[in-house]
């Protein structure tokens, strides 16, 4: 395995994240094909023993029992772990019932009680908080920075702009700033490049993008399935209207996997690692951590980047942002 530096923040991660999405009580969330404790904690044994030591979780996931698996399985490693965990902006009745200020707060402690430590390395703003004016959730989330409650600052799902204005209002204000930003980005999925890439090697933001193998799409054939493609319900809103053009990309894939001798999700981390810090990489498998750590030493040539890269062509925004309430008034 190898280490960087995650942006401006200090802290060190192994260039492999491990993504907990599928960690958690299959009957407490939204997801039907998560794992129970006892394959999580094989999981991660196998990916510190691999080396990985930054952990992707969230509130979100199943109803927390992600966070819950994540602690309990890291708890005797705590100090050798980067955990990251995700807030979700207040909605439904939180609004009525919290201010947003309040609403971080109580966040925050409920995921360090449900993770069973005293911090959170990484705390990520899961999507734009529309509700809040973003003043008060940067003065709300550097409070706890300065109480020791979270070590820095990530956010997800949001617009280049809305980014680069946190930033630029925490600079000016003597706020802790963002250091890293989550976002949907694989060979499949290459809208990033237009701004957001720009803005993170200007300013050494750290990339760690979610959705590393576009939901397992890029380690397989099109004629192969998972339970998770079966069951993944999300992941098609994400793929499948681009399914016919995206195939010729994982057929490049394939064909790259094979002539160099190695897997196809070596192939498309390798790529990944080129652009960003740690993508966050799930899995399901003891084996599925195995390639992602491959992925790490194999370095592709410019022609090899080149062939993977010709075939994409503009994709509209899906997922999160394809739904924000910005984009629906931008029309």
């Amino acid at each position: 395995m190898k280490y960087t530096q995650l942006g401006n923040s200090g802290i060190e991660v192994s260039r492999i994240c491990l993504g907990c999405m599928g960690f958690g009580n299959a009957e407490a969330g939204f997801h039907k094909w998560t794992l129970p404790y006892e394959d999580t904690k094989k999981i991660i044994d196998h990916a510190l023993d691999q080396g990985i030591t930054f952990f992707d979780t969230a509130m979100a996931y199943q109803g927390g029992t992600s966070e819950e698996f994540v602690g309990r399985a890291l708890k005797d490693v705590r100090d050798k772990a980067v955990i990251a965990t995700k807030y979700t902006p207040r909605n439904g009745e939180a609004l009525q019932k919290y201010t947003g200020a309040e609403w971080i707060r109580k966040c925050i402690d409920d995921s360090l009680t449900r993770l069973g430590t005293d911090h959170i390395d990484l705390y990520i703003m899961h999507s734009w908080d529309y509700n809040t004016p973003v003043i008060e959730s940067l003065r709300a989330l550097d409070e706890a920075k300065r109480a020791g409650k979270i070590r820095a600052l990530g956010i997800s799902n949001c617009w280049t702009w809305q980014l680069a204005k946190a930033n630029a209002l925490a600079e000016k204000e003597g706020l802790t700033p963002f250091v890293s930003v989550q976002s949907h980005y694989n060979l499949l999925a290459r809208e990033d490049e237009r701004e957001l890439c720009n803005l993170c090697r200007e300013d050494n933001i750290a990339m760690t993008p979610y959705s590393a193998l576009a939901s397992g799409r890029l380690s397989r054939k099109p004629t192969e399935t998972s339970k998770r493609l079966e069951l993944d319900a999300y992941a098609r809103t994400k793929y499948d209207a681009t399914a016919e053009q995206d195939a010729v990309i994982i057929e490049r894939v394939s064909q790259l996997a094979e002539k160099r001798g190695v897997s196809m999700t070596e192939i498309a981390l390798a790529w990944l690692l080129s652009k960003v810090t740690s993508p966050v990489v799930g899995a399901t498998k003891v084996s599925h951590i195995d390639g992602a750590v491959r992925a790490v030493d194999l370095v592709l040539d410019e022609e090899e980047i080149r062939y993977l890269e010709e075939p994409y062509v503009p994709h509209a925004i899906v997922g999160v942002l394809g739904t924000s309430p910005w984009k629906k008034q931008a029309r």
